[in-house]
């Protein structure tokens, strides 16, 4: 699997202030260093925060297991919160899916994280914020990088490299 990214978030029409954010992408896709693994991160269309992905192939004793199966005992950040397929007919740079190289499996099964919990804020947010909207009530969040999805999602990788189905 090839490192790609792509940027096609329209920031300046959803009014995101300037932050870390600014000179992300909003999607990527490599392979995990010491498993091999793919892994996406996926940024949320609208609010900005991040979503991290990684991929089993058919024949992993986690394939097919939904989050909230006994079996699957994964720490990341604030757990699993999605689990299935390539989506079909997902556009490349938005959707949860990625380009496998030849002889790479192209069915994988995805266990993702996400960025937006009550310890995390977004671009969004941090619109919301500056405008300080009636509405808008803050904690004391952190963005969430790329390079901490990227690290968490390593975390999951080695996880999902070292599960059997002896839980």
């Amino acid at each position: 699997m090839q490192t790609k990214t792509y940027t096609t978030i329209d920031r300046i029409a959803l009014k995101w202030p300037a932050g870390p954010w600014d000179g992300e992408p909003d999607k990527m896709q490599w392979p995990d260093a010491a498993t091999g693994l793919p892994c996406l991160a996926v940024r949320h269309a609208r609010s900005g925060y991040w979503c991290g992905y990684v991929g089993v192939a058919e024949g992993h004793p986690l394939y097919g297991k939904d989050g909230d199966d006994d079996a699957v005992c994964l720490d990341v950040h604030w757990g699993i919160t999605f689990t299935d397929a390539c989506a079909p007919g997902a556009a490349e740079d938005r959707g949860i899916c990625h380009i496998p190289e030849p002889g790479e499996p192209d069915h994988v099964w995805w266990f993702g994280f996400d960025c937006a919990h009550c310890d995390d804020t977004s671009p969004q947010d941090a619109f919301y914020e500056a405008t300080r909207s009636e509405w808008f009530w803050r904690t004391d969040g952190t963005y969430k990088t790329l390079d901490f999805v990227r690290s968490e999602c390593a975390r999951l990788a080695q996880q999902l490299a070292e599960a059997t189905t002896e839980r």
